[in-house]
């Protein structure tokens, strides 16, 4: 609890009973002490709505990851699941199947083949899961404040990383065995054919106008940088659609450097071909995405929006409107194109989810789920 945020208003207090004025001043000293306190308050973590449930039965083969970031420092990210077959959520499922938390800051999470990949940003590894019963088959380290994962084929994935490099993870002995050197933060990747397109956001500790903002190009087969494209300041999601067009967006910066943009890339000449313009005062964009058919565009801005691949401008209506909610991570399921969007209400209780239609944005279901929880990860056989 934050004493310059809190207001304490005195009244007059009138009685015949000096007794009862003395309860009253000693309860307004223990009243002051405790919001005095150095220790830090956290509130009382109320019951989710939907509670967790015996997962000894579970197999996590059918349904939907939500990765909850956690707050920084705390220590305390965890995963929800909800299963598609049942409809129930279920809550800290690292946590009940390894007896231990999952760590600092959950970035993201990925799957290949029966294992999943969860990036815990802050402790400098990824926890690899088996989908079977969610026990860690191992924990992966070597890197440096690691973001997003992408697989190459069955034996070798990128991780990008906020310093220094993106590492090369070998999936047979699950470590990093190699870095391709960077000297700047790399974000979100998306592999297209033998190349993979890497975000790159720029120096780490200096101001937008000093960043160099790009897109690396690698070879997957020489794990080499071979081309690297400009783009607007601070590129934070990559997406690819059906035409074979890569899309960006760049949110100007954390500073409000310049208006944020979504960019689209023609990998055939790698060049930017076509670029979209945000107003300035309506926010900054963020968690891209595409539907199943790879023809619809979806991203945070402040509420969620839906924009065609063949568009000509920007949407100008949110498709789901944030009304009171604090949007904050977004998710296309694979099969059914319904959207997943979450609400992180005041980035210290738990959070929400909404699972919405794909053809109005009409709220189909709610779900309970951890603090900030960021991002979603599908199954394989996901479907509803």
């Amino acid at each position: 609890m934050n004493l310059k945020n809190k207001v304490i208003k005195r009244t007059d207090i009138n009685t015949r009973e000096s007794g009862f004025k003395l309860i009253i001043l000693i309860s307004l000293m223990v009243y002051f002490l405790s919001a005095c306190s150095k220790d830090p308050i956290r509130e009382v973590t109320t019951p989710p709505v939907n509670p967790p449930t015996d997962t000894s039965k579970v197999v996590y083969n059918n349904g939907v990851f939500i990765v909850n970031e956690g707050n920084y420092n705390w220590a305390n990210a965890s995963v929800t699941y909800i299963d598609n077959k049942s409809g129930l959520a279920y809550q800290d499922i690292f946590m009940t199947a390894n007896s231990r938390g999952l760590g600092d800051v959950a970035q993201s999470m990925k799957i290949s083949g029966d294992k999943g990949f969860i990036i815990v940003n802050n402790n400098d590894r990824i926890e690899v899961v088996s989908l079977k019963d969610f026990k860690t088959i191992k924990s992966i380290t070597g890197f440096s404040s690691p973001r997003y994962i992408e697989f190459i084929d069955s034996t070798k994935a990128y991780v990008t990383n906020m310093r220094r490099n993106i590492a090369i993870v070998d999936l047979k002995t699950l470590t990093v065995v190699k870095n391709i050197p960077t000297p700047y933060w790399t974000e979100s990747l998306v592999r297209f054919g033998q190349f993979m397109y890497v975000t790159c956001i720029g120096s780490f500790n200096v101001p937008t106008a000093d960043r160099k903002s790009q897109v690396y190009i690698i070879d997957t087969k020489t794990d080499v940088i071979v081309d690297s494209l400009l783009l607007g300041k601070e590129p934070v999601s990559i997406t690819v659609d059906r035409k074979n067009k890569i899309w960006v967006i760049c949110t100007g910066g954390y500073d409000n450097y310049e208006a944020p943009t979504l960019q689209r890339i023609d990998p055939a000449l790698n060049i930017v071909d076509k670029s979209f313009t945000f107003p300035v005062q309506q926010g900054v964009p963020s968690r891209l995405c595409m539907n199943p058919t790879q023809d619809t565009l979806y991203f945070l801005y402040n509420g969620v929006y839906q924009m065609a691949a063949g568009a000509s401008e920007l949407p100008a209506t949110a498709f789901i409107p944030a009304n009171r909610h604090l949007f904050y991570g977004l998710g296309v399921h694979p099969v059914t194109g319904q959207v997943f969007v979450s609400d992180a209400i005041d980035y210290v209780q738990s959070g929400k989810v909404f699972r919405c239609s794909q053809a109005n944005g009409q709220v189909l279901e709610s779900y309970s789920a951890g603090r900030i929880p960021g991002s979603f990860c599908f199954t394989a056989s996901s479907k509803k």
